[in-house]
């Protein structure tokens, strides 16, 4: 559950190293289907104990080892503690071959110019769908690691099932979307389920066009040069939720709506849409109810920062490599050990997960998904606000609108402590600039 919890949700050819690795000079292009085994090796892992305990973590690891006949030296660091541990690790220079992070501010610490090969001409690259290959660019556009995780697609879940009862169709616009909303609220029907009570994800929704779209608002924002303050589709999107929720398109106890009612919610047709992600009607979405997830279909979230909506790309987590340490090659060749169709099926088979790969096929994805996939295509955009707008957490921002839906500040006032929450975790953070 990648935006409470986590966030975002997720082979037997025989590898030579020596014919397959891609080179520190630039070719990558690893062949992970060479044949021979090259014995011998020894590749450190490093990464959060829970992401690399995944399921589909471990499966191939095992593989690798049994096909290569190479070993993989999993560095596990807690959960709590990994960033602060990671880092004073990297800091005395024990870094280990391949790197597991996820393409967000924190990575900033580890001057990935420095330490990590890119790339760009690795022949797994092609492979990638548009999302994930988004996902793993940096602000130059270098390849940074292979995306090798589960992923979710995040918007606005609408019933389609009351929509057909009500003679309502989903919105193409945000002009559209306000009058679905009020034509819901006049029908009797909560518009949107707002479990404001604990749950601070459906925020990033809107604030992710207005960075992911602006890479050098970005860049401002996080060098403290400019604040929301400064930046007007930041009122806007503000301006939406308080005036959503005054026109009761929330529901009256959107304030006390926490993660438990959700099910409830949406189950007896209650509320007819919600901000959320694909794997959430798989693995959280109580049975039981009047409606199941086959009555639910996708459009964007629209929150009053661009006109067609937008969606959420899923969080990944990267393979990357250390490009000063002696095992270059051989890092490339695993990455694109796991890279390979056959491998990476046997990986995520039977897992919830949108595909990263053009070429997975045992995965499991919503049909709410598929069926919205050239929405999805034209409208997505990679997760920004949350992994890398720095200082930025869902809870504070939560807070900050809990105090402007309850009165005690205005839209303004609202704004003014999302900067003052974020800007002090920026400064807690040690950024440059704050």
């Amino acid at each position: 559950m990648k935006k409470i919890i986590a966030a975002a949700l997720i082979g037997t050819m025989c590898l030579s190293l020596a014919a397959c690795g891609g080179t520190a000079n630039g070719g990558g292009g690893a062949d992970a289907n060479a044949g021979g085994a090259q014995g011998g090796v020894t590749l450190s892992i490093m990464g959060n104990a829970n992401d690399l305990a995944k399921p589909y973590m471990t499966k191939m690891f095992d593989l690798y080892e049994q096909k290569t006949g190479n070993k993989l030296d999993i560095v596990s660091i807690e959960a709590s503690t990994f960033d602060t541990v990671a880092t004073s690790k990297f800091a005395t220079g024990d870094i280990p071959d391949v790197f597991v992070h996820f393409n967000n501010s924190s990575l900033s610490n580890y001057d990935v110019a420095n330490n990590f090969y890119y790339m760009n001409d690795e022949a797994w690259v092609s492979d990638l769908t548009d999302g994930a290959h988004s996902y793993v660019l940096d602000a130059q556009g270098n390849v940074l690691g292979l995306p090798f995780w589960e992923s979710s697609v995040s918007g606005c879940y609408y019933n389609k099932t009351l929509f057909d009862e009500l003679g309502l169709k989903p919105a193409t616009t945000q002009a559209e979307f306000d009058q679905l909303c009020q034509a819901l609220t006049d029908a009797g029907k909560t518009a949107i389920c707002w479990p404001a009570n604990g749950c601070n994800w459906m925020y990033q929704f809107g604030l992710d066009p207005i960075f992911a779209d602006d890479s050098a608002l970005l860049e401002k924002i996080n060098k403290n040069e400019i604040r929301y303050a400064d930046i007007p589709a930041v009122a806007d999107m503000v301006q939406w939720t308080k005036s959503a929720a005054d026109k009761g398109w929330f529901g009256a106890s959107y304030l006390t709506d926490g993660w438990s009612d959700i099910s409830p919610i949406l189950g007896t047709g209650e509320a007819a849409m919600v901000f959320i992600w694909d794997t959430w009607f798989y693995t959280d979405f109580d049975e039981g109810y009047d409606y199941t997830k086959d009555d639910f279909a996708l459009m964007p979230v629209f929150m009053n920062t661009t006109n067609e909506g937008t969606y959420e790309g899923g969080n990944l987590n990267m393979m990357m490599a250390n490009k000063n340490g002696g095992n270059l090659d051989a890092a490339l060749s695993f990455i694109a050990f796991c890279a390979t169709p056959e491998n990476y099926n046997m990986a995520f088979e039977g897992v919830s997960t949108v595909s990263c790969f053009k070429g997975q096929t045992t995965n499991i994805q919503s049909e709410m998904v598929t069926a919205a996939m050239d929405s999805i295509n034209q409208h997505q955009r990679t997760s920004t606000a949350e992994p890398k707008v720095i200082g930025y957490t869902q809870n504070e921002t939560g807070s900050a609108f809990q105090e402007l839906f309850m009165g005690s500040v205005d839209v303004a006032g609202c704004i003014e402590l999302m900067d003052q929450y974020r800007m002090t975790s920026a400064k807690a953070l040690g950024t440059p600039g704050f």
